[in-house]
């Protein structure tokens, strides 16, 4: 929600009286709203700044920065883009060395890693600096580019520009991502022979390299080190170092990571309790899920959408059922905006322990707030309803998700295992026209193979019947016929 800074006004007219917020009017007359609220098509953002200009306002550099950093917060990012490439063609707002990084850094997001690249070719040698160069190294590591990151990296030392952690560490990343942590070990020696200091960051960076190979007596070596060095551990290294631990199944000591956690009494980063609840729901911790959640609402008293949705995840994987329903009915009862991610949370919780009447309950809820089931929940409701031989309702749950599921973004849905259930229950009851209809949905959504035919053949022989043209359908569909196949098909569509 938000706060009304504004004085109220009362406007009286002829008509009828109204409230009138200050507060609305300026947001409405200032730059950023102007920009803000553009389609971000190209020219439009550069025409709004010459208009306002014209009508004789004046357009500070600060404002303008402030207008790109809300707007790359929001990821507007080809709003921003554009601000800057009229900034660089204004005669007053000429563009300092950390704004044509920046400007790298959205030319790449906007208009691709080529455009950077022109971009950053383009500026005088006095421009290129450690900034600029980072920025495009930055590019490179994003987009995974190791041989390019490797070769200006390489430019970068040779060139002296490499004075602090950050370039080192988004290399580090960047090994990480590409999977090749075995070249971590030499970019920290490289860094202690330059005396370049790791910060936090680099230091958990590093955790991960040796996590990633199962090295945790490294991992714990670099913890000592810091301790040694006087470094301090914050609530995101100890809930990193947690999370290493629950990877590897050292659940005593994952717990221990996330009592320092919990000992920091000036906790207040809603994320920091996020991380607590998650990780000791993966702990099989209980006490500790409810304890982090109840720190949260003392920090927070107003708790978002996103904290609930961690909670109740956290519950659901812990299984508990009373507690879920709790948290559920809280968030239903107080929340400003109904987010349909947390019914589904719920409603896959009672899928899952197959309380039939409470999905459907739920669902009918879900469906009256006008939104649609994920194809989870749908794949859910199919196992339950063929679990207890319900078919037609299992195959109405088939036809909204195949009328939903995207061929090429959701090939998994269903899921294979649902598909079997499915196969094994047309061959159990001989049920030869729901096999055939469930063929025509799997061709409708790219699904059917030669595991699905060859079940619809065994559905046809189970149940004595005979289908002279399925043979020409399967050469159709482009299905290989093999020699298993060709045996049912003898006996399908006999010659």
């Amino acid at each position: 929600m938000v706060t009304n800074t504004g004085r109220l006004v009362l406007m009286k007219s002829a008509a009828t009286p109204r409230w009138f917020s200050t507060a609305t009017a300026d947001k409405e007359a200032s730059l950023y709203w102007k920009l803000s609220a553009l389609r971000g098509t190209d020219g439009d953002v550069a025409e709004t700044l010459d208009k306002w200009v014209t009508e004789g306002k004046s357009v500070k550099r600060s404002d303008i920065i402030s207008c790109v950093n809300q707007l790359r917060r929001f990821k507007k990012y080809n709003h921003a883009a554009q601000i800057y490439e009229w900034m660089e063609k204004s005669s007053n707002n000429s563009l300092n060395n950390a704004d044509r990084a920046l400007r790298i850094d959205l030319l790449a997001k906007t208009e691709g890693i080529a455009q950077a690249e022109n971009y950053f070719n383009s500026l005088q040698e006095s421009a290129k600096t450690n900034k600029t160069y980072g920025a495009l190294l930055i590019c490179y590591c994003k987009k995974h580019m190791l041989d390019k990151a490797e070769e200006l990296f390489k430019k970068l030392k040779e060139m002296n520009l490499v004075s602090n952690a950050l370039s080192y560490n988004n290399m580090i990343s960047l090994y990480l991502r590409v999977g090749q942590p075995e070249k971590v070990p030499s970019l920290v020696h490289e860094m202690e022979e330059q005396d370049i200091p790791a910060d936090l960051y680099t230091y958990n960076l590093v955790m991960n390299s040796y996590a990633s190979v199962k090295d945790i007596n490294a991992v714990e070596r670099v913890l000592e080190k810091m301790k040694k060095r006087g470094v301090e551990c914050n609530w995101f290294t100890y809930g990193n170092v947690a999370n290493i631990y629950v990877n590897a199944g050292l659940t005593q000591k994952a717990n221990y990571c996330l009592q320092k956690i919990e000992e920091n009494k000036n906790l207040h980063d809603p994320e920091a309790f996020h991380m607590l609840i998650d990780l000791y729901a993966r702990t099989s911790n209980l006490e500790g899920v409810n304890r982090a959640w109840e720190s949260l609402k003392l920090a927070h008293p107003k708790i978002n959408n996103k904290s609930y949705l961690i909670m109740l995840l956290a519950l659901s994987k812990l299984g508990d059922v009373a507690g879920l329903e709790k948290c559920f009915k809280e968030w239903e009862s107080s929340c400003s905006t109904y987010d349909f991610r947390l019914s589904n949370v719920m409603l896959e919780s009672y899928l899952n322990r197959e309380m039939i009447e409470e999905a459907n309950l739920l669902s009918e809820s879900i469906a009256k707030r006008g939104s649609e089931l994920k194809l989870k929940t749908l794949d859910l409701f199919m196992r339950l309803y063929l679990k207890k031989h319900q078919i037609d309702s299992a195959m109405k749950y088939l036809d909204i998700g195949a009328s939903q599921a995207d061929p090429i973004k959701n090939k998994w849905f269903p899921t294979e295992e649902t598909i079997t259930m499915f196969l094994e229950y047309f061959e159990e009851v001989k049920d030869v026209d729901n096999a055939e209809k469930f063929c025509e949905t799997m061709r409708k959504i790219g699904r059917l193979d030669s595991k699905i035919y060859d079940s619809l053949l065994r559905t046809y022989i189970a149940a004595g019947k005979e289908e002279p043209l399925v043979s020409q359908r399967m050469n159709d569909d482009g299905i290989e016929i093999s020699l298993e196949t060709e045996k049912l098909l003898q006996k399908v569509c006999p010659k």
